[in-house]
């Protein structure tokens, strides 16, 4: 069955939005899904999308509803479940599908003095040991782990309210990046931060807070990104993804 419908995107990142860009530029009809989780999103061009599907078996109806002939999943680096719900949606359609995901930080001058660990509740644990001051940066829906850390002062930043009584001890600073080096150098100073602790989302936007950490010689815990699923192609840029999904247009429209 040939699929003349928009090109799905699973968004909510940067280079979801400038992949919708760059394929709205050449005429292709595209429509992104965003979780609606983010109050205000940043929207992308073309047709958008808010809340999840119902799993993979509601992302397929969709699919097959919409006509859609590609799919390319571009959310962030640590939304595991919408990814394996994309790999499997993929299955139950046979509608090709790319992830477009942003490289890591292992690259980072600093990475290899890091403690990279593979859970936020191992990183509570690591950074416990490591600092008595800690900058929380592992995201909202995390808190809870470091919950226990009633007797410490913590710098949490994120970009919606925990919806919870923190400690009195915690400073909750609502912010969206991105933070430039300056920045992020007198946020630690300032708050006499000993330890970081992160995930390994990626990107340039947020490294910020990385490099000052390793001039100030404050420890970091990064939390590794969970595994791609089995058999999934993988593209690092916009532009890359933007050729991938017009080969594939021209592909079903043959």
């Amino acid at each position: 069955m040939v699929m003349t419908g928009p090109v799905l995107i699973l968004g909510g990142t940067a280079e979801a939005r400038e992949l919708a860009s760059l394929l709205v530029e050449t005429g292709t009809d595209v429509v992104s899904s965003l979780a609606g989780a983010v109050p205000s999103p940043a929207l992308p061009p073309g047709q958008v999308r808010l809340g999840g599907f119902g799993g993979p078996e509601g992302l397929a109806a969709y699919v097959r509803e919409r006509g859609v002939p590609a799919v390319v999943d571009a959310t962030h680096p640590f939304a595991a479940r919408m990814t394996t719900n994309a790999a499997r949606g993929a299955e139950l359609t046979g509608v090709p599908l790319l992830r477009l995901q942003r490289p890591g930080w292992g690259g980072l001058p600093g990475a290899a003095r890091w403690h990279w660990v593979d859970s936020v509740a191992e990183a509570v644990a690591v950074a416990e040991r490591l600092g008595e001051r800690s900058f929380v940066t592992t995201g909202v829906k995390t808190l809870p782990a470091y919950a226990s850390w009633t007797d410490r002062y913590v710098l949490a930043r994120m970009v919606t309210p925990p919806g919870w009584q923190v400690p009195p001890a915690w400073e909750i600073l609502l912010a969206r990046g991105p933070f430039d080096l300056n920045h992020e150098t007198t946020l630690l100073r300032e708050r006499r931060i000993d330890v970081l602790t992160t995930k390994d989302s990626g990107g340039s936007s947020a490294e910020a807070k990385l490099h000052a950490a390793d001039d100030l010689g404050v420890a970091v815990v990064v939390v590794r990104r969970p595994p791609l699923p089995d058999g999934v192609a993988v593209v690092r840029s916009a532009g890359e993804a933007a050729r991938w999904v017009q080969a594939q247009v021209r592909l079903g429209s043959g």
